[in-house]
Parts: C-alpha cells; sequence; structure tokens
C-alpha cells in the first residue's frame, strides 16, 4: 500500500472552490457555501420530543388511555 500524502488545508479549500465554481458556477457554488448548518436539539429535549410522538402515535392506534391506575 502507497503512503498518502495529504493535502494542506489551504490548497484543499482552493481546489474544492475551484471545482464547486467550475461545476456549479460562482452563484449556486456560493449558495452551497452559505447553506446554514441545521442546528442540535439538545438530547433530553430531543428525547421528550421523541416519547411525545411516541404516546401520541400509541393514542391514535389504541386509543387515548387514562394516565392513573385503574381501580374498581
Amino acid at each position: 500500500m502507497k503512503a498518502r500524502i495529504f493535502t494542506d488545508e489551504e490548497q484543499l479549500i482552493t481546489k474544492a472552490v475551484d471545482v464547486l465554481v467550475k461545476e456549479l458556477g460562482p452563484v449556486d457554488a456560493t449558495r452551497f457555501l452559505a447553506l446554514p448548518k441545521k442546528k442540535r436539539i439538545e438530547s433530553v429535549k430531543r428525547h421528550r420530543q421523541c416519547q411525545l410522538q411516541r404516546q401520541g402515535f400509541f393514542d391514535r392506534i389504541f386509543g387515548a388511555r387514562s394516565k392513573g391506575p385503574v381501580r374498581k
């Protein structure tokens, strides 16, 4: 296996931008580079949202049930 020498960061960025501009054109390349990153949801909040979605699913399938213990 050949050893691979990595391109330094500055050359890598320059090559990547050149390829984007060549393939997409300057306007679409700029749009691509300016795309916003998806914001990550904090894990506890994400878990709560998942649980609420799951509970809503079960309520639709099995009908809403009371949350408390069943007494006779």
